[in-house]
């Protein structure tokens, strides 16, 4: 076999298997050959690629997914995105409840010296205040995510009324651009992801799998929480109908495809399919699902607050009850910015992390660990957020239909 029809072999087999497949080799080699430092050059190197993109990626996502629309459509999917907006903000809040109940400790690489941990909520608050403004160009050379994320919605929304179409198809293109930069990267994630838990065997034993293991168990539970619990109650409250044979329905014949392909963007034709089914309105569901697999993220916004809590609790940092609320609203807008890759969410983990004071050499280490994790925890999130997307816009439909005196579909 050529070298060609080894990368194509590659290439061809699903992510998912080569994570696995990666994360096999990476403990096996650390067993066989503990002190081979040239294995966690990998690591290394995928973790400093994400490194130099992750800025990037965070700010052309977030200014180019505001900056779409027009203002024609504004009124008539102004409920869908309140929907989104207000089922990813529970999901953070869901997430945050969670992480207190199950707290997590990680394994990471943490040099305490001139490591400075905010005293007091006035501390991180004022931290928080003082990123924010600074200079954007600045934010991305430094890896602020708090400064990149408020320059971004800033640009975006002067960008949704001022900008002509072909500047917003511009950025739609930057934006699709960078996004298939993160793809590449991603590809080789397997490499990485061998690196990375090379590393970690080799320094804390097989053992470290236990811990993985609970974060993982904490990060599917509370996805299941918010796609069986959480999602149902925002339905019956706008409807006053019994939610379950939607949230079903949208989960087995979107979630189950989705936790398969792993990218809500690759979901789409499925939930248009489905949308079609359910006998909605083409003329709102041809926009409102291309647009929940872009600003719908409550997967995404519960893997951003328990990792970024879990990095917390690892480095000792006390967590107020303002602070939990500041970061669930930071990954409820953060999560809308993901980018539709595997994987995307755990590139806004730094952002998250921010908040804090954490340093951006700690919150990338904590990116490599949801990477380790990511075979499950990315399906069951791309699960969650494409069949909300249908859950969400069905109900939507459903309001205006009730609103008019008229009886919704049977599903």
């Amino acid at each position: 076999m050529d070298i060609k029809n080894i990368i194509n072999s590659y290439n061809n087999t699903n992510l998912v298997i080569r994570i696995f497949i990666g994360i096999i080799i990476g403990a096996c080699l650390a067993v066989i050959l503990p002190n081979s430092s040239w294995i966690e050059i990998f690591g290394s190197l995928f973790v400093g690629s994400l490194k130099a993109i992750a800025p990037i990626l965070v700010f052309v996502l977030v200014i180019s997914s505001l900056a779409q629309g027009n203002k024609k459509s504004d009124g008539r999917f102004r409920t869908v995105v309140v929907l989104y907006l207000i089922a990813t903000f529970l999901a953070a809040i869901s997430a945050v409840i969670f992480s207190y109940i199950f707290p997590q400790d990680l394994l990471l690489d943490v040099n305490t010296n001139g490591y400075q941990v905010p005293q007091s909520i006035d501390e991180v608050t004022q931290n928080m205040l003082v990123k924010i403004v600074i200079n954007p160009l600045s934010s991305l050379t430094e890896g602020n995510y708090l400064g990149i994320l408020f320059w971004s919605i800033i640009s975006g929304l002067a960008l949704k009324n001022i900008a002509a179409e072909s500047t917003k198809s511009l950025l739609q293109d930057f934006a699709n651009g960078v996004s298939q930069v993160v793809s590449w990267i991603i590809n080789f994630a397997p490499f990485g992801i061998m690196g990375l838990v090379y590393s970690a065997v080799s320094t804390n034993g097989i053992d470290i799998f236990t811990t993985y293991g609970k974060l993982l168990v904490l990060l599917v539970g509370c996805m299941l929480f918010v796609a069986l619990i959480t999602n149902p109650l925002i339905v019956y409250f706008v409807l006053k109908k019994n939610p379950y044979p939607l949230i079903l329905k949208c989960l087995k014949e979107s979630g189950i495809t989705a936790f398969f392909t792993r990218s809500s963007a690759a979901n789409i034709p499925v939930n248009l399919t489905l949308c079609k089914n359910l006998g909605l309105d083409k003329e709102v569901y041809s926009v409102s699902i291309p647009l929940g697999a872009t600003i719908n993220m409550s997967g995404a916004a519960v893997t951003i607050t328990i990792m970024a809590l879990a990095a917390v609790q690892t480095l000792g940092i006390e967590v107020h009850l303002v602070t939990a609320f500041l970061l669930s609203i930071l990954a409820t807008f953060g999560a809308c910015g993901a980018s539709g890759v595997a994987g995307g969410s755990l590139l806004l983990i730094p952002m998250a992390c921010s908040l804090f004071g954490i340093s951006n050499d700690i919150a990338i280490q904590v990116v490599g660990v949801g990477f380790v994790v990511g075979v499950i925890q990315d399906s069951m999130e791309t699960a969650l957020n494409s069949s909300s997307d249908v859950v969400f816009s069905a109900t939507s439909e459903y309001k205006q239909l009730l609103a008019q005196g008229k009886e919704i579909p049977k599903i």
